[in-house]
């Protein structure tokens, strides 16, 4: 996708300059196990995509390549992956397709299912009648005013 250019008028000098304004391509992302959707910015990686709408498809950790709570297999879709923890993801399961969810970007529509350390939690919680997934994560109590 090629990025806009806009312009915009400098305050300090009154001159013209040009700035390129990117829209981030998003692709939807299944998750085997669960049957569950969601679309995820090509700037984020497949986790944090997921956090952002507030779904639970995927078990969070640490969520910086370390824990392997988010280990998943990529059963199709291009993907850009960054460093892992080979305690986590050994070269042999990364060439195979197993990868961390923290650690990878989406470049097209994918399809994974979860792999991880919590995988029989996130099947047991689909399995309960009346489980949902899409359920948003509640959120924070506000702060008193001090």
């Amino acid at each position: 996708m090629k990025p806009d250019r806009f312009a915009i008028q400098s305050e300090q000098s009154g001159s013209m300059m040009y700035q390129e304004e990117t829209m981030a391509q998003k692709y939807l992302i299944h998750i085997g196990n669960s049957g569950e959707d969601y679309t995820c910015d090509a700037e984020l990686n497949l986790l944090r995509g997921m956090e952002v709408l507030g779904r639970r498809g995927i078990p969070v950790g640490c969520r910086g390549g370390g824990c392997g709570i988010c280990k998943v297999a990529i059963q199709s879709g291009s993907y850009e992956a960054r460093k892992m923890s080979r305690d986590c993801v050994s070269a042999e399961e990364e060439a195979s397709g197993v990868v961390l969810a923290c650690r990878v970007f989406p470049r097209g529509e994918m399809s994974l299912t979860v792999v991880g350390k919590m995988v029989k939690a996130l099947e047991r919680g689909v399995e309960k009648k009346g489980a949902s997934l899409d359920a948003p994560v509640p959120a924070m109590p506000a702060r008193p005013a001090n």
